[in-house]
């Protein structure tokens, strides 16, 4: 492996036609550097779309109510009913399968003006009122102060947390939020908390312009009485959140007399769900690309195997020669698959650099004009997934010189001797 007079051997050999040793290189090149761009992309496609979900919990589900689509027990179709703030005792005492849940519910009408005031500011934000759990159903990135707590509910503060969106609204850049007051619909509020969202885009615009309050506080600032608008759940641990979303809407159905067959009358998202359909979408692509991508690679490595058949044919002469002088089939087959590996994996490796090297120059790109897509979140490929692309290389590599060694070792001494090239 190490024999110098080999190595110099395969530099002339290599050298000795360089346009037909460029064009073979290149076919490797080109697969490797292609199967390092889709897998990059494949990637940045994942990261933006699971970057949306921030760290939000996937056992989760979000159920609310909407009209009724059959009559029952009296009532007619096209009911509308509210969630209340008993159905919260119950669905935390009859179903165990719950691990957290969090009633939300929004104040106001989100787009009939401003609706937040301070000195002479106003602006227009959401107004949402939360339980405690929802920073470990759907959490924040706190940067000041603390979230919603139970001492919160109980003793109905008048505490708001606000996201960045609104600190920049409603006060100056140097200005401390945390201890100020922000008056919503009349009542003064103390800032306690300030948040910044975990996501990316317009959907991290949007969230950092929420302003959350303690839920029976926003009960009783809007009037709402016990109203509940939409239940966050996540399950226990290692059970299916579906387990614990089929319980709570039956025992929502049973509550509010709505008809067991009537599927239409509770809205409700499943995470969990999506998620997982999200994560086979993504194991398709990924497959697919290594599919067509190692199939490219391949193509270049056949054309390896092609040419070092071209070669060990305008060698015939001197390979018999070395056989004639004592070289063993051994050697030869050495010689041969030396000169394949040699090529598949040099220009494998400037192939596999060239790639990785876009992605990182796009990624740069991306992240310093801040053109970064909420679709699209650093390309890149793992460094396992590099090394297997690699491994794969000097294994085809090998076989690539394979067949052409065999073919140089079944050629008589005698013949090879007397072969006119």
């Amino acid at each position: 492996m190490f024999d110098f007079d080999r190595w110099q051997e395969i530099y002339y050999v290599l050298k000795k036609n360089r346009l037909r040793t460029f064009l073979t290189a290149f076919g490797v090149f080109w697969g490797i550097f292609m199967l390092m761009i889709m897998l990059g992309a494949g990637t940045g496609l994942q990261n933006g779309t699971t970057q949306n979900f921030g760290d939000m919990a996937t056992n989760s589900v979000f159920i609310w109510a909407q009209q009724t689509t059959v009559p029952y027990k009296g009532f007619p179709r096209g009911r509308r009913f509210n969630y209340r703030n008993e159905d919260v005792k119950a669905l935390r005492t009859e179903i165990p399968e719950i691990k957290y849940l969090a009633p939300r519910l929004r104040g106001g009408n989100f787009g009939e003006g401003n609706n937040v005031m301070r000195g002479l500011k106003t602006g227009l934000f959401n107004i949402n009122g939360e339980y405690p759990d929802l920073n470990r159903i759907d959490p924040l990135n706190m940067l000041k102060g603390r979230f919603i707590n139970e001492m919160d509910i109980e003793q109905v503060r008048k505490v708001v947390v606000i996201g960045t969106g609104v600190q920049d609204a409603m006060f100056g850049k140097e200005e401390e939020p945390l201890g100020q007051y922000l008056q919503i619909n009349g009542v003064y509020f103390q800032v306690v908390g300030l948040f910044r969202s975990k996501r990316t885009g317009e959907q991290a615009n949007d969230e950092n312009k929420n302003i959350f309050m303690p839920f029976t506080t926003l009960q009783r600032t809007y009037n709402y009485g016990g109203v509940v608008g939409v239940f966050a759940i996540t399950s226990q641990d290692n059970i299916s959140v579906t387990v614990a979303e089929d319980k709570a809407i039956d025992l929502l159905k049973r509550r509010h007399s709505v008809a067991p067959s009537d599927d239409g009358a509770i809205g409700h998202f499943n995470l969990e769900k999506e998620f997982r359909k999200m994560t086979g979408l993504f194991f398709g692509i990924r497959l697919l690309v290594w599919i067509v991508g190692t199939g490219t690679l391949l193509a270049g490595v056949i054309g390896v195997s092609n040419i070092m058949l071209v070669v060990v044919k305008e060698r015939t002469k001197e390979i018999g020669i070395q056989r004639a002088l004592g070289a063993t089939p051994v050697k030869i087959i050495g010689q041969i698959m030396t000169e394949s590996v040699v090529l598949t994996i040099l220009a494998g490796y400037l192939g596999l650099v060239a790639g990785v090297g876009l992605l990182e120059g796009l990624n740069y790109l991306m992240e310093s004009s801040g053109s970064a897509s909420d679709m699209f979140l650093h390309p890149g490929v793992d460094f396992r997934v590099a090394m297997t692309a690699l491994s794969i290389l000097v294994i085809a590599g090998m076989l690539a010189g394979l067949i052409p060694a065999r073919r140089a070792v079944t050629v008589k001494p005698i013949d090879a001797l007397r072969y006119e090239t």
